[in-house]
């Protein structure tokens, strides 16, 4: 299986995983907060239940307030991908 195209420069694909889809939402919600994003798209997560949502965030327009946590935070060289991935 190939993997996943990376996002336009500037934007970030975010996947959150809850117990419920209110607390997915919610997260949702604080990440639209910050940054620009696309509409949700949500599935099921796994035979234990749960849901996972997508959504696309565009990190070239953020809000004021966004802008110095982002200015300080520092990304890593290390491969973080999980291995429970999709």
């Amino acid at each position: 299986m190939k993997p996943p195209e990376p996002p336009a420069d500037g934007r970030a694909e975010v996947r959150i995983v809850a117990a419920s889809p209110e607390t997915a939402r919610r997260v949702a919600e604080v990440l639209r907060h910050c940054f620009a994003a696309t509409e949700q798209r949500s599935y099921p997560a796994g035979s234990e239940g749960g849901t996972r949502l997508h959504l696309t965030v565009d990190t070239t327009h953020t809000p004021r307030l966004a802008r110095p946590w982002l200015a300080a935070s520092r990304s890593s060289d290390q491969d973080r991908t999980q291995t429970d991935e999709v």
